[in-house]
């Protein structure tokens, strides 16, 4: 079967209900969202392999996302390093940055610097609700995530895409095209312009929210919160 993809205002409706009568929070929804992303960075490149990640995070749930999953990767042998420009007063990421903060995990300002000692760059910057123009700092940020022989790894969407029509026509983020992506609950209508391996994650919804919002849940194996689908969308 081909994937169904969600668009944004669907996703958006989807979040708002799963926090909601779903019963959930931002605290959970995020942790969810972070382990997939950090099983994502396993099934493709183990700390054996790629002991170093660096992790850019925007301000909003993308970057929550992108925190927690900087957390797993320590605790799953990786050396992560976050870049964390515009950082928030929000009392969540206030904890999810103290959590790193003790488990040592440093912090970078220099992005640029931080790519030529990296092995992987999970992209965190941006997620399904962005629109409109890249503010600073991340104009440079994205330039050189299109322009860097370092793989990347996307979190829903690579930062500055248009969730419905994919890569822009111009500006920091026209030929980027990361090497891998995951998505989160559902496929965005973007990957039909996606070239890379491609994941889904997020494995807490039930059937009848899935009907609802007309997605697939994949068929997850095991213990896995990740499954890894064909450029062509199809299980």
């Amino acid at each position: 079967m081909a994937l169904r993809t969600l668009g944004p205002k669907a996703a958006a409706a989807l979040d708002e209900e799963l926090m909601s009568s779903g019963a959930f929070s931002i605290d959970q929804l995020m942790e969810l969202a972070g382990l997939s992303v950090s099983q994502a960075m396993y099934a493709l490149s183990p700390p054996s392999k790629s002991p170093r990640v660096l992790v850019a995070c925007g301000p909003g749930n993308n970057g929550g996302d992108g925190l927690v999953a900087a957390r797993h990767l320590h605790h799953f042998g990786y050396k992560p390093t976050k870049y964390f420009p515009k950082q928030t007063k929000n009392e969540l990421y206030q904890r999810l940055r103290t959590q790193l903060e003790q488990l040592k995990v440093p912090f970078t300002d220099d992005f640029v610097s931080a790519m030529g000692k990296t092995d992987w760059v999970i992209d965190a910057i941006f997620g399904f609700s962005f629109s409109g123009e890249v503010r600073e700092p991340f104009p440079a940020v994205i330039k050189a995530l299109a322009e860097s022989k370092v793989p990347v790894l996307a979190v829903d969407a690579p930062s500055s895409w248009n969730i419905d029509d994919g890569p822009p026509d111009d500006g920091p983020g026209k030929d980027y095209n990361p090497d891998a992506l995951i998505s989160l609950t559902a496929p965005k209508p973007l990957v039909k312009w996606f070239k890379g391996k491609h994941y889904v994650g997020g494995r807490f919804v039930g059937k009848e929210i899935a009907d609802k919002y007309e997605f697939d849940i994949p068929p997850y194996e095991g213990g896995d919160q990740v499954v890894e689908v064909p450029l062509n969308g199809k299980l």
